[in-house]
């Protein structure tokens, strides 16, 4: 095991966040979470770590949890991660992706953080891509300010690195879906929001065409790749995914077998901001890192719908629209 470090993670509370929470404490190492509770929830939270209901909007609330905790490492996650709602509002998205970073960036900085562990986003940073998979030299043609914000901030790391010496990883992640996902705040929620709407025999509708593809990775494959960067990959930029394309039709189909679904779906405009079709490729994490995804979608779909299915009341919790 790597030596015991004291790990902030911001957006901790949320449902990628949550589980990298918890793959750093099953490590051994000290966690606190800083999330202000609009999207996440205190009941993701594992009770080992400490808890902060901040915004990291809030420079001066910030500030006095980095000092107060001192992280040697700070794990962003926190932030605005719908690609429908940045295009509705962008500069709300641009102020918590940019300006809360920044005051993350900055504080930590301040206050003898040795390094930024930041999730950016490879299902939205490459636009329409030329050629299938994408590696970290694709060319970088955002459709969304989603994706533009999550690039910017990749350059403000890049910058302190430069100029500071302030070490960062960035983690672009495909489209990560499994237990605690919610419906709105994630891209790539397809997979929560057609999971739980089936088990209620609710309907089920399709963007665009649904032949648009994605490449799904489940997410503790995400938090095994926070693992691995906490004392590697300096100054590097990592596609986090399984380079394998699944279209929204497959992934209706499968679990439409999962979970004894008998309706159709309906199907809706493309929704602005969108790509059509995405994979990662993922050889150099696989090189620098020895990280690669483990869990095959087929087992990792079920495992979703174990989820949503067994939990006592979570479906009615979660309000589910009907």
């Amino acid at each position: 095991m790597s030596v015991q470090m004291r790990i902030l993670v911001t957006g901790g509370a949320g449902f990628i966040g949550s589980n990298v929470v918890d793959a750093f404490i099953a490590a051994g190492h000290e966690v606190a979470v800083l999330d202000s509770l609009v999207r996440g929830s205190r009941r993701k939270v594992n009770p080992s770590a400490s808890m902060f209901e901040v915004d990291v909007r809030d420079r001066i609330g910030v500030e006095r949890v980095i000092a107060a905790f001192r992280p040697d490492v700070i794990d962003h996650h926190a932030a605005q991660a719908s690609v429908p709602a940045s295009m509705d509002d962008p500069t709300y998205d641009a102020e918590i992706n940019l300006i809360g970073g920044l005051n993350v960036l900055r504080s930590g900085h301040d206050h003898g953080a040795r390094k930024i562990i930041f999730s950016s986003t490879g299902g939205a940073l490459y636009g329409d891509p030329e050629h299938i998979p994408c590696s970290e030299d694709s060319p970088i043609r955002p459709l969304s300010a989603y994706g533009t914000s999550k690039y910017c901030f990749e350059q403000y790391l890049a910058t302190f690195h430069r100029t500071f010496g302030l070490d960062y990883t960035v983690l672009r992640y495909a489209n990560v879906y499994g237990p605690r996902q919610d419906f709105e705040s994630e891209e790539g929620s397809v997979i929560a929001t057609f999971t739980s709407r089936m088990l209620l025999g609710l309907p089920v509708r399709i963007d665009w065409d649904g032949e648009q593809s994605r490449d799904l990775l489940y997410v503790s494959d995400a938090a095994a790749a926070n693992l691995a960067v906490l004392d590697r990959g300096s100054g590097q930029v990592y596609n986090i995914g399984t380079g394998v394309e699944v279209t929204i039709n497959q992934v209706f189909k499968l679990l439409q077998g999962m979970t004894g679904y008998q309706q159709q779906p309906s199907h809706a405009p493309k929704r602005d901001g969108d790509v059509y079709k995405i994979a990662l490729d993922c050889s150099k994490a696989a090189k620098d890192l020895n990280w690669r995804a483990e869990v095959e979608l087929d087992r990792g779909l079920r495992l979703t719908r174990d989820y949503f299915r067994d939990e006592p009341g979570l479906l009615a919790s979660l309000g589910v629209d009907r």
